[in-house]
């Protein structure tokens, strides 16, 4: 149970930063890119709660792919939502 919820802590932690990254760019830009950082901010909830309901509800069987998908799930949206941030 504790790897679980240090895995959870991890997800909230990037997702955090990830806002904060979000907001502190909104800060410097135009009303339109507003939006579509409002936008990533909206994807990045999505993708915490998505993550940590999947962390929850581990599927029973062969865990050790489970964990590895649902790492490079998050990964990879996160790195999307990376990218879609440095665009201007």
């Amino acid at each position: 149970m504790a790897k679980r919820r240090n895995l959870k802590k991890h997800v909230n932690y990037i997702s955090d930063v990830m806002v904060g990254m979000c907001i502190i760019e909104s800060m410097n830009c135009d009303n339109e890119r507003r939006e579509a950082i409002g936008d990533l901010v909206g994807k990045v909830l999505d993708l915490r709660a998505d993550i940590v309901s999947r962390i929850s509800h581990t599927e029973p069987g062969n865990v050790k792919a489970f964990y590895k998908k649902l790492k490079d799930d998050f990964n990879t949206q996160i790195e999307e939502v990376f990218k879609k941030l440095n665009e201007k």
